[in-house]
């Protein structure tokens, strides 16, 4: 069937259209109302921006799967993007997640503890800690006002250092009742709340008493949790009504970049700002930011009461939140209020960051993408999305291994790194082994249906005659180049000359790049391997155990060890027994 043929059969329901190219890879994952409507509109001719349509072009076929409503599109888009990671959706990384305080109050003595998962297990969470509120200053504060308790979640058995020092109550050996305890937890949840007040009093008198004692430095640790107590004071949002957990969105678009800004709401009180670089190939930016919000809360417990935008959403995106939360969550677009300012100062922030952010993004598209595109065309390539390249390491004939190090879209991709240990090649045979080590992968590839668009050898043009030997008896014909380090010349088998391409051409770069990543992990395996072998001969040597090992690796190179003397041994500490016995060793592998 053809495209024009499939674009005609589109039913007139909410679902979601999964695009491929030639290669059949899945580039891109979209959502819609109604289909029929929204994927004729990639394949028309009006103007598109300058993503959407390098996406089209690249469009071989497309799929579609009909949902029951758009809150299932939005929920099938997720976990689709998800399994597929296409190059022209948005792909969140897993930045680090903003710290959280959590009390597990089902305990007798609940401890403090802070930790960045958030599971649905029926303890309290208080957070997220970000934007200079640093979350083990306020575990600090709560130990000094009020003694709960900080160590790991079994209790010791005896009392430590803590309660010595007046930051813990005692809960182990019984200084302190259940009741007294709880009594002190109700004060650390008001406190976290916000309806604590007692903690500012508390510090401020301990900080006073220290300094009259002349403890400065004590002192100004108490001074410093005041100020931290002065910046929580100010994270206070007023006029919110009875709904104090609040996210608003915001989205900004430059015309190619985009960034997206969120600002957090708990317990009636701003916890900080997060802003994300964007790069989709949506028609539509209020589109863009529900698909960024629906991958953001994806798998999050942390989803707020209610959820602010710039834009009225259809209803099954509220539908499609309160699913992933498990009771109602509200999304409104606020007119006037706290809520509208919200929403304004995320405007602000996403207009800022897109601003500041937007050079380090094109850099950074300059320096994968596009200069996956440029080898591309140097080349002569149909496409160019992952390439590979191998590197062999070893010490006259030693521990013979080789690396493949993969990148896609330029930027390196290390779940696909691949180490191999030389299995045919004897001596230093640098041909063979790279022969070996291609052959490998391409029947590995071959079996998996997952071979590179390019293979990077690095080498001349005796490593590319080579691989390229191994590649044909496999019989596939994958485009393959070396780039030789002297001269960073590019060796193309169909031509008799190199291309030389000037040091500041981003393709370059880009082969320089994978072909050091290359260099480095076969030397890191290579020398891993080593080690371990140097180990298990030590091992063998009477009087030779791990301290006594250490410090002789810590002197001599293994080459440096077989030659050593006598005296040369003991002269770094080694008694002249272990020393006559190390010797004897390694003459007798000699032997």
């Amino acid at each position: 069937m053809t495209l024009k043929e499939k674009l005609n059969g589109l039913p007139d329901k909410p679902g979601v259209y999964i695009m491929y190219d030639k290669k059949g890879t899945v580039i891109y994952v979209g959502k819609a109302v109604i289909l029929s409507r929204r994927v004729r509109q990639y394949f028309n001719n009006s103007p598109k921006q300058a993503k959407v349509a390098a996406m089209v072009a690249s469009v071989e076929t497309f799929e579609y799967i009909i949902t029951l409503s758009e809150k299932d599109a939005l929920s099938l888009e997720a976990n689709l993007i998800r399994k597929y990671k296409p190059y022209y959706n948005i792909l969140l990384k897993d930045d680090k997640a903003s710290p959280y305080i959590r009390i597990d109050h089902r305990q007798d003595f609940p401890t403090i503890e802070v930790t960045r998962r958030l599971k649905k297990d029926g303890a309290k969470y208080f957070g997220p800690y970000m934007n200079g509120i640093r979350v083990w200053d306020i575990v600090a504060i709560i130990r000094s006002c009020y003694a709960v308790r900080t160590c790991k979640k079994t209790m010791p058995k005896k009392i430590c250092l803590n309660y010595h020092l007046g930051l813990c109550s005692g809960p182990c050996e019984s200084r302190v009742t259940k009741e007294q305890y709880s009594a002190q937890l109700e004060k650390v949840y008001a406190f976290l709340g916000g309806k604590e007040d007692s903690a500012y009093k508390i510090i401020e008198k301990k900080m006073m008493d220290a300094a009259a004692m002349e403890q400065f430095e004590a002192a100004i640790g108490y001074r410093n949790q005041l100020e931290m107590l002065n910046l929580l004071k100010k994270r206070n949002i007023a006029d919110l009504g009875k709904v104090v957990d609040v996210d608003a969105f915001s989205y900004s678009f430059s015309g190619f970049y985009g960034a997206a800004s969120v600002n957090i709401i708990r317990g009636g009180k701003m916890m900080g700002v997060r802003n994300y670089t964007i790069s989709d190939a949506s028609l539509d930016e209020q589109e863009t930011l529900l698909s960024f919000i629906g991958q953001y809360y994806s798998g999050s417990v942390d989803i707020p009461d209610e959820v602010c935008l710039p834009f009225v959403a259809h209803d099954g995106f509220a539908q499609y939140l309160s699913m992933l939360k498990g009771s109602s969550v509200e999304v409104v677009c606020p007119q006037k209020g706290a809520k509208k300012r919200l929403v304004d100062m995320a405007e602000k922030n996403s207009a800022d960051f897109l601003e500041k952010s937007v050079e380090t993004e094109k850099h950074r598209h300059d320096t994968t993408v596009g200069a996956s595109e440029r080898l591309r065309e140097i080349l002569g390539l149909e496409a160019l999305h992952r390439m590979e390249c191998y590197d062999i390491s070893h010490v006259s004939g030693t521990d013979k291994v080789a690396s493949g190090v993969v990148f896609v879209d330029g930027a390196p991709s290390r779940s696909d790194y691949r180490r191999y240990k030389i299995k045919t090649v004897e001596g230093s045979d640098d041909f063979a082994c790279m022969s070996e080590v291609v052959s490998r992968r391409i029947a590995r590839g071959k079996d998996e249906n997952n071979l590179p668009d390019l293979i990077v050898i690095d080498g001349g043009k005796g490593q590319l005659s080579s691989a390229m030997e191994a590649m044909n008896s496999r019989g596939v014909n994958i485009p393959m180049v070396s780039l030789a380090e002297r001269d960073e010349e590019i060796f193309v088998p169909s031509q008799k000359a190199p291309i030389v391409l000037t040091k500041d051409d981003y393709a370059l770069r880009l082969l320089q790049r994978i072909r050091d990543e290359a260099h480095r992990f076969a030397i890191t395996y290579h020398r891993n391997l080593r080690a371990k072998r140097m180990v298990k001969s030590y091992e063998s040597i009477a009087g030779v155990g791990e301290v006594r090992r250490k410090l002789l690796q810590k002197h001599f190179t293994p080459e440096e060890l077989k030659n050593a003397t006598v005296e040369d041994i003991v002269a770094v500490g080694i008694d002249k027994r272990t020393a006559q016995n190390i010797v004897e060793h390694f003459k007798n592998k000699a032997d």
